[in-house]
């Protein structure tokens, strides 16, 4: 028995994960990674985009199952390869392993990285809203050329210690953090839930502010104002941004538990939730503002502030910092406990270092790999301002959107036979509609932000060369060993 012990743990150190998430864990991760400030900070901006709560809203709704396209789109690849960094093992089975190693290049070194960070700069952000701005003090600045500045102050070291609390906390079993996960879910849900139905119960709102309009509104650092396609379009882009974020567990889909029946009822339950949240909230807003006021929100606050700071007062003001803190603290939560699972999954296959291939004996879990992930989002934290961030991470996030969606065509013609514990439903209408969402929502990307967006190409292109110097590493390596 002992001998039996000893090898399960020498082959589990050597890289195997367990299957330590339910369903709700499952749910839980998914949903915490979706909420983040979005449904707290863009009912402003979208009102003034588009003008009136009901085109607002029904943009809020489209959104969403657009988004739950996509989840429908994910769950049939994800019941089919149900291994750690899902998406990846898509990526390499269907594109071949460079540009399995792209993908992953991209997810660890820009999109998923810079995005935790931007969780974690957020996170500082709120916890400074809430002491008063307390925390803006700066200990000192390094002076780049190009005139760049970086500086390093108590954000700074707030962010660097919310990414250090998170890849502590995921370093346990993944069970642990699966719990974790679940705890602040529901805290975020209830918050959310609060707000909404506390709007409806116990503020002197009136229905009729639905049937409203924009009229004078500020609209403060809003450049496309309402009405027209372009407004629609948007207020579209900052909604499909809200619900960003919904394929966070196919990262974990090596270690959830009934993976074939989870993966899928994860990714399509989460979905609903949020979306039934994101318009409780939504309605709640507009049911205790008019449109007008909610344009003459500040840019510097929120929506959600100036609803809950009518129902509550002051403490509302502080209970709603709170509330996004909590929601960022979240997010950052799950997102470091999915994307380790790439480079841990890229080194398995010799596309990594090999050290980030294994898993700890006691915990079952790649500490290497979120020890290395958290240092590196550390770095991206202290080297951009949380809007610099998100928009190197949005670019590439939404280019292997497409890609991996558009793998379930080429899986349905290349393995016709491969048993399918989930097919996507509508298909093939549901994946191609959320290819031409995606399609539009690139070039959008590219003419918004021509620059960010050329970064992000350049940052994937990189990718190529390193991915020819580690292949020939590789080979190097295998010659030696025949010797």
């Amino acid at each position: 028995m002992s001998s039996n012990l000893q090898t399960q743990n020498s082959k589990v150190s050597n890289g195997q994960l367990i299957r330590g998430l339910g369903l709700t864990a499952a749910i839980a991760v998914n949903v915490a990674n979706i909420i983040g400030t979005g449904v707290f900070l863009k009912a402003r901006v979208m009102t003034c985009n588009v003008g009136t709560p009901g085109v607002a809203l029904t943009v809020w709704l489209v959104a969403g199952l657009l988004s739950l396209a996509g989840a429908l789109t994910y769950a049939e690849l994800l019941a089919m390869f149900p291994r750690a960094a899902g998406e990846y093992v898509v990526m390499r089975d269907a594109y071949g392993r460079p540009w399995g190693f792209i993908y992953g290049w991209t997810q660890f070194a820009i999109a998923r990285s810079a995005s935790a960070a931007a969780l974690a700069v957020g996170f500082a952000i709120f916890l400074n809203d809430l002491l008063g701005g307390s925390l803006k003090h700066v200990y000192f600045s390094l002076h780049l050329p190009g005139g760049y500045d970086v500086p390093f102050g108590r954000l700074q070291l707030i962010a660097l210690g919310a990414i250090a609390v998170t890849v502590l906390i995921n370093c346990a079993a993944v069970s642990f953090s699966g719990n974790v996960a679940t705890v602040l879910t529901s805290i975020k849900v209830l918050l959310l839930i609060g707000v909404g139905l506390g709007a409806f119960f116990y503020s002197n709102g009136d229905w009729s502010h639905l049937s409203q309009a924009n009229v004078g509104g500020a609209c403060e650092g809003v450049s496309i104002t309402a009405g027209g396609t372009a407004g629609f379009a948007a207020a579209m882009l900052g909604a499909l941004w809200a619900y960003d974020g919904w394929n966070n567990i196919t990262f974990l889909a090596g270690e959830v538990k009934q993976p074939e029946r989870n993966l899928p009822l994860g990714l399509i339950i989460s979905m609903f939730l949020v979306i039934g949240l994101y318009l409780l909230v939504n309605v709640s807003y507009y049911h205790v503002l008019t449109p007008t006021q909610i344009a003459n929100v500040a840019a510097s606050s929120s929506t959600a502030a100036e609803v809950v700071r009518r129902l509550l007062g002051a403490i509302g003001v502080t209970l709603i910092f709170a509330a996004m803190m909590t929601s960022s603290f979240g997010a950052l939560h799950a997102s470091i406990l999915a994307t380790a699972r790439v480079p841990y999954a890229m080194a398995r296959d010799g596309l990594f270092f090999e050290g980030l291939a294994k898993v700890s004996p006691r915990t079952r879990v790649p500490i290497r790999s979120l020890v290395v992930l958290g240092i590196w989002s550390g770095v991206l934290a202290l080297s951009g301002s949380y809007d610099t961030l998100t928009d190197s991470a949005i670019f590439a996030l939404t280019l292997f959107y497409a890609f991996v969606a558009a793998s379930v065509f080429i899986f349905r013609r290349r393995m016709p036979d491969t048993p399918r514990p989930y097919r996507t439903w509508g298909y093939p209408v549901v994946p191609i509609v959320f290819l031409v969402v995606t399609a539009w929502l690139i070039l959008t990307t590219i003419w918004n932000t021509p620059k960010q967006s050329a970064i992000g190409l350049g940052l994937i292109l990189i990718g190529l060369p390193v991915y020819l110097i580690w292949s020939k590493r590789d080979r190097v390596r295998a010659a030696d060993e025949r010797k």
